[in-house]
């Protein structure tokens, strides 16, 4: 089996070509970056030219010879949606594990965000996991471009400082939280140990979904 990994975060490629080394060190897999599209999405570009852009970087890895194509990229979720229509190879998204299991668990979800692009693309993908699972739920979402603001500045602190206030007070109006990017991710264990309710971050769902496609225990 040969997965192709989509990224728009080169921090992201470096670590998930780590992971995937170390959990799958037989499995024949490559990555593809375009750092342009989650870019001019965060620039507000017109999301169409972009989708299709996305859509080309997809054409590849399936012209590559790839079994399964993982996106990394919660803001191009919508973009996903599109190219699967013209696709022979399925596209995983990193959110999908992470989203299935959320609309299964809480009907209440609190959905944190940093990136502006993110905010409508996981929720849009958090209604549809909901409308595919015939479940109802209600999204209370917090955006934080002030944390993503600091994040490219290299002020991780001041990043963690802010995500963590925001989705713990967020944490006392909902059933379950949302981390929607994994750049979220390593602050799962931290927000999880001083809050009530259940802390979901993508990548950890993701690789235990490819464990199972995969074959890989």
């Amino acid at each position: 089996m040969r997965l192709a990994f989509v990224h728009t975060v080169s921090a992201v490629l470096d670590q998930f070509r780590d992971r995937v080394s170390s959990e799958f060190p037989d499995l024949d897999a490559f990555h593809v970056l375009n750092e342009s599209l989650l870019q001019d999405l965060l620039r507000e570009e017109p999301p169409a030219a972009v989708f299709e852009r996305l859509a080309t970087q997809l054409e590849i890895a399936e012209a590559s010879g790839a079994d399964l194509i993982v996106v990394t990229c919660s803001s191009t979720s919508p973009g996903v949606d599109i190219a699967r229509n013209s696709l022979k190879t399925p596209v995983l998204k990193i959110d999908d594990p992470m989203a299935s299991l959320a609309v299964t668990s809480a009907t209440r979800i609190g959905l944190v965000c940093t990136a502006s692009s993110t905010l409508q693309a996981s929720t849009a993908l958090l209604l549809q996991h909901a409308r595919d699972a015939s479940r109802q739920i209600v999204i209370q979402p917090v955006l934080l471009p002030r944390a993503y603001a600091a994040l490219f500045a290299g002020d991780r602190a001041e990043h963690d400082r802010i995500v963590l206030s925001a989705a713990r007070e967020l944490a006392t109006n909902v059933e379950l939280l949302v981390l929607a990017q994994a750049s979220l991710a390593p602050l799962q264990e931290e927000l999880a140990s001083s809050v009530k309710v259940p802390v979901l971050a993508s990548p950890d769902l993701l690789f235990e979904k490819l464990h199972t496609l995969v074959g890989v225990s």
